[in-house]
């Protein structure tokens, strides 16, 4: 087993925890709230659970279906099944999970999606990465590349994972939770599971990924120790990766994701165990990353999405995440790597599985037990 700690690089930590000077309440009771003057607008009513959401060039939304179906968006609310899928242990938390399209989507047709993979040796199943050619006029994929497949099976339902980002420089990040092996995953550099990758575009291990040279580490892990991260967004003004993952108990994080980095889980949490009990008396540790926020108690972050949008003047330049337990978006103005402050939005509005901020500059809002809506801002 390699030792992680020998690979971290302590030189410079990029984010202060801001928990003792923080000038706003990570308790979401405390948040200001932010009205945003708006209707709601059902597009799609046939996705129980939709896991994902991306827009394509025709205005079309695609979503894929926890329990294992793509669906386009069609002229009523009722979407259309898209075949062609790889065979997906849907049990628990898995399923078909994240949609991402290529950067040049427009003109090579690639689909990336991740999703609970039953292939390999094990029962049970790992999360995987995919690319497709998305076929619209015969609702069909084609030429399926598996680019990723996290190796060791198990049948345990939870911490799949898993979200998608790409950079614009022809690399894709994808993370893959600790597959509910707290203690053996995260730490572990030797394991799939508990951490976020980088791959390029068809699926090649960069040259320059932190651990290439570690003949028996995973080389396309970019940074570890995560628990469950559902939530990715790469920002290309700043050239930086966030991610926000689920705690147990309490310890939600934010965090600003960068190579050969530790954020800790297990070892360090603001969580505790879901009876409520301790598993750790550590929030920090040296060599080990603080977030960049914490939610405690915990929100269940699911989905995020970044406004540059001029529909929602109020929200323009924040970065929206939704809480799946509280039925609200948490609204985060950043500044050089740090939350200066946070507000909640559209409360109410259901247990947020997914955003999007579409190319037509409108919010979608995937909802579970609900299915799609836009959100129609009002004058």
């Amino acid at each position: 087993m390699i030792n992680p700690a020998k690979y971290v690089n302590n030189a410079v930590l990029l984010s202060a925890s801001l928990f003792a000077t923080s000038v706003f309440a990570t308790d979401y009771t405390q948040l200001p709230s932010i009205e945003v003057n708006h209707s709601s607008e059902l597009v799609v009513n046939n996705a129980p659970i939709p896991w994902a959401m991306v827009q394509l060039p025709n205005g079309k939304l695609l979503i894929s279906e926890r329990s294992g179906k793509l669906l386009l968006q069609g002229d009523g609310l009722t979407a259309i099944e898209i075949s062609g899928l790889p065979k997906i242990h849907a049990n628990g938390q898995g399923g078909l999970l994240d949609l991402a399209l290529h950067p040049d989507f427009a003109t090579n047709q690639w689909l990336y999606l991740t999703y609970s993979s039953p292939e390999g040796a094990g029962e049970g199943s790992h999360t995987a990465l995919m690319r497709a050619k998305l076929d619209t006029k015969n609702r069909l994929l084609t030429e399926q590349q598996v680019l990723y497949k996290g190796e060791g099976n198990t049948k345990k339902g939870q911490h799949y994972g898993s979200r998608i980002a790409f950079d614009g420089k022809g690399y894709v990040y994808f993370s893959i939770g600790d597959r509910g092996a707290r203690d053996l995953n995260p730490q572990d550099l030797t394991r799939d599971g508990g951490k976020i990758y980088r791959l390029h575009d068809d699926g090649r291990v960069p040259s320059d990924n932190p651990f290439v040279n570690q003949p028996t580490a995973k080389q396309a892990t970019w940074s570890y120790g995560h628990r469950n991260p559902q939530g990715m967004w790469f920002d290309t003004a700043s050239n930086t990766l966030w991610a926000h993952e689920h705690g147990p108990k309490g310890g939600d994080e934010l965090n600003l994701i960068a190579p050969n980095k530790n954020y800790g889980w297990p070892v360090v949490s603001y969580g505790v165990n879901y009876n409520g009990s301790s598993f750790t008396d550590l929030t920090e540790k040296s060599g080990m990353q603080a977030p960049v926020l914490h939610w405690t108690p915990s929100i269940a972050p699911s989905g995020m999405a970044y406004v540059n949008s001029d529909k929602y003047p109020s929200l323009k330049g924040k970065l929206l995440v939704g809480s799946m337990k509280f039925s609200f978006i948490s609204a985060l103005e950043i500044k050089n790597g740090q939350v200066i402050k946070q507000d909640k939005v559209f409360e109410g509005v259901g247990r947020v599985r997914s955003l999007l901020q579409g190319h037509d500059g409108y919010l979608y809002v995937g909802l579970d037990g609900q299915g799609v809506k836009r959100l129609l801002p009002k004058s």
